[in-house]
């Protein structure tokens, strides 16, 4: 076969079949002085939004506005039917008859759907919502827990249902705990009736009835009704006994 060559020949030499043999024979490995770092292999799998999910809807009624919130939180069924299945929400939408938060509230649910499709842990949504505060000030929510703002009652919305599908596990009180916070309270009701004067039995059966009517309206009236706020449990059963302030809900103390 005839090759043309164009170019000006400057140089040659000629091939032996030692140097063919040569360049054909295998390179040996070269140890390596320092560590041999592993290869970084990205894995990726993209899930897309399945036909049908499973999911729950909760109810927010806030003083602050007029008509109630319904959050509705769906979840995907990761590996299902193995072992390793999981449950994780996957989107979240909120409705409600009051237009005038509609803005923030679509702002807010793309965001957070955006943030469960990305997936890993997405607990840390309940404390950055928790920590948003109203400067018009906060409100009570039924059974006596304090809620700063409607982002805040959003986001304690969130961390029950994380609670109910696994994700965050909320250490239950002890037998010891319960016991304990059932002989405080029994001590300082019995404080209480000892102190209330023989002529006001009127005014404490007043009394009762009014807190049995608010207990069943779901108003947190299982409490005192002097009972101040607690920062550990933000429920307001905080009451004096012995000198230190004690939570008749969770059992805190600051006196330790």
């Amino acid at each position: 076969m005839a090759i043309k060559i164009t170019k000006k020949i400057k140089s040659y030499s000629v091939n032996t079949p030692e140097d063919q043999a040569a360049s054909t024979a295998p390179v040996p490995a070269v140890k390596a002085s320092g560590p041999v770092a592993a290869e970084i292999i990205h894995m990726h799998e993209k899930v897309e939004r399945p036909e049908a999910l499973v999911g729950a809807t909760y109810k927010i009624k806030s003083p602050l506005v007029e008509h109630a919130m319904y959050v509705t939180i769906n979840d995907i069924i990761l590996n299902p039917g193995t072992k390793h299945e999981l449950r994780r929400p996957f989107e979240v939408f909120i409705n409600s008859k009051n237009m005038d938060h509609f803005q923030w509230v679509v702002a807010i649910t793309r965001i957070m759907s955006a943030v469960f499709r990305k997936g890993g842990d997405v607990t840390f949504l309940v404390e950055e919502m928790k920590a948003v505060f109203d400067p018009r000030g906060g409100y009570f929510k039924a059974g006596g827990v304090y809620m700063p703002s409607i982002v805040a009652e959003i986001g304690s919305v969130i961390e029950e249902h994380l609670k109910f599908i696994g994700m965050i596990v909320d250490p239950e009180l002890s037998d010891a705990q319960r016991a304990l916070i059932a002989e405080k309270r029994a001590a300082y009701e019995n404080r209480t009736a000892k102190k209330s004067p023989e002529g006001d039995l009127a005014v404490d059966a007043e009394r009762s009835g009014a807190d049995e009517a608010a207990s069943q309206s779901g108003e947190g009236a299982s409490f005192p009704a002097t009972a101040s706020m607690c920062h550990k449990c933000n429920t307001k059963a905080l009451v004096l006994m012995d000198g230190c302030q004690t939570c008749l809900n969770c059992g805190y103390s600051k006196c330790g």
